[in-house]
């Protein structure tokens, strides 16, 4: 009963200063950075060169990124970033296409699995020797499969609105048109 209690008291006692320790040392983030991660899609689809949304926004915090790093974003995200952070940019080699989604032609897909390994969301279905398709809820159009597909059977296409992507679209200005 003894060493029950000592283990006890002990626990307690560590557990106590490790709970002191973590709020007498804690760190604080970027509070830029956060902003900034919260504007970004959150696709995590590297296009920009880096390997999530979370080092992309403390490059673009830290000034090593430019604003129109982010593809996905397009022209709308650059403007706000440089708005936010007060930069001028030139928007003449941001392209602007709406999202896309991978699409593979089975009768030209040899199952090389190329596109497979490249996927960072898992979105292609298939195996080795095996003809692939894609989960078009879990693309993000980040175009790596289509850059790796030896048989071009990839194609990335616009992303069709279903019940669950539409919207009502704004009226025009000025009343009915």
């Amino acid at each position: 009963m003894t060493a029950i209690l000592i283990l006890m008291t002990l626990g307690l006692l560590l557990g106590g200063l490790l709970g002191l320790a973590g709020q007498y040392f804690k760190v604080e983030g970027n509070p830029l950075q956060e902003e900034i991660e919260s504007l970004l899609p959150g696709s995590q689809c590297g296009q920009c060169g880096f390997p999530g949304c979370s080092p992309a926004a403390e490059a673009i915090a830290n000034g090593a990124a430019p604003v129109t790093a982010c593809p996905p974003g397009g022209k709308a995200l650059a403007e706000t970033l440089a708005a936010k952070l007060g930069v001028s940019i030139d928007l003449s080699g941001v392209a602007d296409k709406g999202p896309m989604i991978a699409y593979v032609h089975e009768n030209l897909c040899i199952g090389c699995t190329k596109c497979f390994k490249r996927c960072p969301t898992d979105a292609i279905l298939g195996s080795s020797k095996q003809i692939h398709a894609v989960f078009a809820d879990a693309c993000t159009g980040c175009e790596k499969c289509f850059e790796v597909c030896p048989t071009e059977c990839i194609e990335m296409r616009p992303l069709t609105h279903t019940v669950q992507t539409w919207y009502w679209p704004s009226p025009a200005v000025g009343g009915i048109a």
